[in-house]
């Protein structure tokens, strides 16, 4: 109990001293956004065609370790569909931890002083309300994606002006790749700085669906009473927490845990780069390589569907499918974590930095960076040499 104590009034302590020593004590950026520019067109059916382009610098591939994959939040769950425009992508999937993703995977370990540039499309919905101002009108409210660890040199966001009513920040139409777009541009942008936008159009413009409105809908503004309540509330919650963690890390440092990840994944039913039928157990195409994953993302056991009851029980190692949706399977993991005999204690990567990098539409997901891959557990680093022998076989 003398231990839970200590924590407590540690923890306890740490929490009011931050707000006068936070600002030294952090750490120095591990990256830099040279370049960020998304060039946006309207579909028929209201979808945007968002072309997303990133020159990313490493600062530090020391502390962290090297850069090998990011994930960039997006919109919502609601894309179409998600296609990499550059090399130097291995794999792009939609990932969810806690949020909405773009996981880009590359083709290498990206060091201090290296830059990489790339490119992906993503073809998404659910990014609009209609009438939600002015009857009559459809708006779009877009904020690009944030960095609160990294600063951004240079930020363009351009909009295609094809039947566009009005823009906030207003600027000028500028001819761009053979149409008029609507450019916004922002020169260093520091940590968590934003350049949200708003577009409107006639309900008319375009084939707006009034049941494909805005997924995250945070409206209004609140009172100072309202406010106060919240805050106190905040404030009340977090010493609950600092209490039970404490108990739980006491408890942890005696007995250790277990910790349980599950993984839902999706595999197109054809490959996706030359329609090769998927065969159950392969996630790459054994004809050209491509990956038959269209999305995974981590996924809690109350988000298993009810019908799912063996999926639910189901405590070990594997992947496993699911009874009611078709290429659909989760994969488990399960880790234990040893008692603490040390000051600190890690299982499985701890080299990740959560820089937030999300770009939404809608409500918005942390992303960033992460130094070191986790355990290829898909089995998806197939080898090129590996692909060929397969084909000499067949």
């Amino acid at each position: 109990m003398k231990n839970v104590r200590k924590a407590l009034i540690l923890a306890i302590l740490l929490f009011v001293m931050i707000p006068f020593f936070g600002a030294t004590v952090q750490a120095a950026d591990l990256d830099q956004i040279v370049d960020y520019e998304i060039t946006i067109d309207v579909n028929k059916d209201g979808t945007l065609d968002m072309l997303y382009h990133i020159k990313w610098k490493v600062l530090d591939s020391t502390s962290e370790g090297p850069l090998e994959w990011v994930k960039i939040g997006i919109p919502n769950k609601k894309y179409v569909s998600m296609k990499k425009l550059t090399n130097n992508i291995k794999k792009i999937a939609y990932y969810s931890d806690g949020g909405s993703y773009a996981r880009i995977d590359f083709d290498k370990k990206y060091k201090k002083g290296e830059v990489v540039t790339f490119e992906f499309k993503l073809v998404q919905d659910y990014t609009y309300q209609m009438n939600q101002f002015v009857d009559g009108e459809t708006v779009y409210g877009f904020t690009p994606g944030w960095f609160n660890d990294i600063k951004i040199d240079k930020l363009v966001i351009r909009w295609n002006a094809d039947k566009v009513k009005s823009v906030e920040p207003n600027v000028d139409k500028v001819s761009y790749n053979g149409g008029t777009y609507y450019v916004w541009t922002k020169e260093g942008l520091k940590h968590g700085e934003k350049l949200p936008v708003q577009v409107t159009y006639l309900n008319s413009a375009f084939n707006f669906d009034p049941e494909k409105t805005r997924i995250d809908g945070q409206k209004g503004s609140m009172s100072g009473t309202v406010a106060g309540v919240i805050i106190f509330v905040i404030i009340m919650g977090t010493c609950v927490f600092i209490v039970v963690s404490a108990m739980i890390y006491d408890r942890n440092a005696r007995l250790g845990t277990t910790k349980i990840t599950r993984t839902k994944i999706v595999y197109h039913e054809t490959c996706p780069g030359c329609g090769e039928p998927r065969k159950d157990g392969e996630n790459n195409c054994p004809y050209c390589g491509q990956s038959f994953i269209k999305s995974e993302e981590v996924i809690k056991e109350e988000e298993i569907p009810k019908e799912e009851k063996a999926l639910r029980k189901i405590r070990t190692d594997g992947t496993y499918p699911y009874a009611s949706m078709p290429h659909t399977y989760m994969h488990v993991h399960v880790t234990h974590v040893p008692p603490t005999t040390t000051s600190r204690s890690s299982s499985g990567c701890a080299h990740s930095s959560c820089a937030c990098a999300c770009a939404c539409a809608c409500a918005c997901a942390g992303g960033g960076r992460a130094g070191c891959s986790t355990k290829d557990f898909y089995n998806t680093n197939l080898k090129l040499r590996q692909l060929e022998m397969k084909k000499r076989a067949k």
